[in-house]
């Protein structure tokens, strides 16, 4: 029993490389297990090693970096973890998605960095920061959107010279602003697209008056 608790006061005690290897794992897997719930593309395995590599990166780099320059390799972990993030970000239709995940990444490596650097605790209080972020403001957004959300609207309708005043006609009778965007004229048909602002109420509002009109051949938001 003596011999166990001495080998793990020299295991928590004077190895400090050991307690920030076990410290990032944690700070890592907290993040990407709420990545993981969510179903994102990079989820806990991917947080927990990005963690750790920025950690073991930032060891290496003051044990392996020149006096006057124990930070050389740490300071190339923001370029690497610049491209694993770019990796996320795609562009579906007319929206960009991953830039939270990819965010979060770059979150997770300074996390890393900071373990690595010996500042756990610091790790620790960004880590609550993160969760508190990605919680908390994410009712909020859902709570902002009920006073006011943007939708880009692809309306396909026959065409005729008084199409767009009978569009606007309709935004305007839902109290939304609406933008107009890229338009497609054919020889019978208009690819009409618009970028409009209001309630989501109004929205709704907006859609069945759409679908009920007889000209509107396609909707889509």
């Amino acid at each position: 029993m003596n011999d166990l608790q001495i080998l793990l006061e020299h295991i928590f005690y004077d190895n400090d490389d050991f307690i920030k290897i076990l410290s990032s794992t944690v700070v890592g897997a907290l993040i990407g297990l709420e990545r993981e719930y969510r179903s994102k593309s990079a989820g806990l395995r991917t947080f927990t090693l990005i963690c750790v590599g920025s950690t073991i990166f930032t060891i290496l780099s003051e044990k392996m970096g020149m006096k006057t320059s124990p930070d050389r390799i740490a300071a190339n972990i923001v370029t690497g973890i610049g491209f694993l993030g770019a990796g996320v970000i795609f562009k579906m239709d007319d929206r960009v998605k991953g830039l939270t995940t990819a965010t979060i990444i770059w979150v997770t490596a300074s996390l890393g960095m900071s373990i690595g650097d010996g500042h756990i605790l610091l790790s620790f209080l960004g880590t609550t920061v993160v969760y508190i972020v990605l919680g908390l403001f994410v009712k909020l957004e859902v709570a902002m959107e009920r006073f006011g959300q943007t939708r880009n609207y692809r309306i396909v309708c026959e065409y005729s010279p008084e199409t767009y005043k009978k569009l606007e006609g309709i935004f305007e009778n839902c109290n939304l602003t609406a933008k107009r965007e890229k338009q497609t004229i054919t020889k019978e048909l208009l690819i009409s697209n618009w970028s409009v602002r209001g309630r989501i109420g109004k929205h709704d509002k907006l859609v069945r008056k759409l679908m009920s009109d007889k000209d509107v051949k396609e909707l889509e938001f």
